[in-house]
Order: structure tokens, then sequence, then C-alpha cells
């Protein structure tokens, strides 16, 4: 699968450059919606999972990641871990805090990713 690409609202991830995906791989897509305060994936057009945060002050604080059990083990939560993480780096300068423990372990195993718990403090 190739990786999704970041963009203002919504990243997509398709086989079609890939020469070893069937033709039958899923389309993923990350959405930002910032009015609900989450990030959602969507599988083939299906919701199949969330990550919420809240942003108090100078920090954005993931509060929880879930993903559709039935989808689990194809790597959903983190591509959309990725992606918020991305996004919130990208668009502010807010200081991450991993209250969720999906994005705590996330984070811990991703060193790049590191620097968002520490910034702007």
């Amino acid at each position: 699968m190739i990786p999704a690409s970041v963009n203002d609202s919504s990243a997509q991830s398709s086989p079609e450059n890939d020469d070893t995906a069937s033709e039958s791989a899923p389309l993923i897509e990350v959405r930002h919606e910032p009015a609900l305060a989450r990030y959602t994936i969507w599988r083939d057009g299906e919701h199949v999972g969330l990550t919420d945060y809240a942003i108090s002050g100078h920090e954005v604080r993931f509060t929880h990641t879930e993903v559709n059990p039935l989808f689990r083990h194809e790597g959903l939560a983190s591509i959309l871990v990725e992606f918020a993480l991305d996004d919130m780096r990208e668009r502010t300068s807010l200081t991450v805090v991993a209250q969720c423990p999906y994005v705590r372990r996330w984070i811990h195993e991703h060193a790049e990713y590191q620097d968002l718990l520490t910034r702007g403090r």
C-alpha cells in the first residue's frame, strides 16, 4: 500500500502505482474533521476508525483512537495517527500530549515524532 499523502482535509492511499498490489486492495482515506476535533479513516468509502483530540492552550491532547475490529491488523490506526501528527506538525506549533495509549506507543516507536511532545514548552 502507498502511504497516504498529506493535504488540507484528507489523504488517500491507492494501489494504482504499486506493482505488487492486487487489484482488490482497498482505497484508504484519512479526513480531518476540525468541527468534531477528530481525524477519521475510511476504507473503500466506509468509516472504520477515528482519533479524537482536544486543544487547550498550547497543547493538543490526543484522547482516544479506535478502529473497527473487523479491520484491525491492516495498519489503519498507524496510518491515521501518522496523518494526524503530520497535520498537527504542519498546521500548528502545539505541544502534543499523547493521553491515548495507542498514540503514546506509536510516538514512542517512531522517534522522528518525539519532538512533538516537547515543542512549544
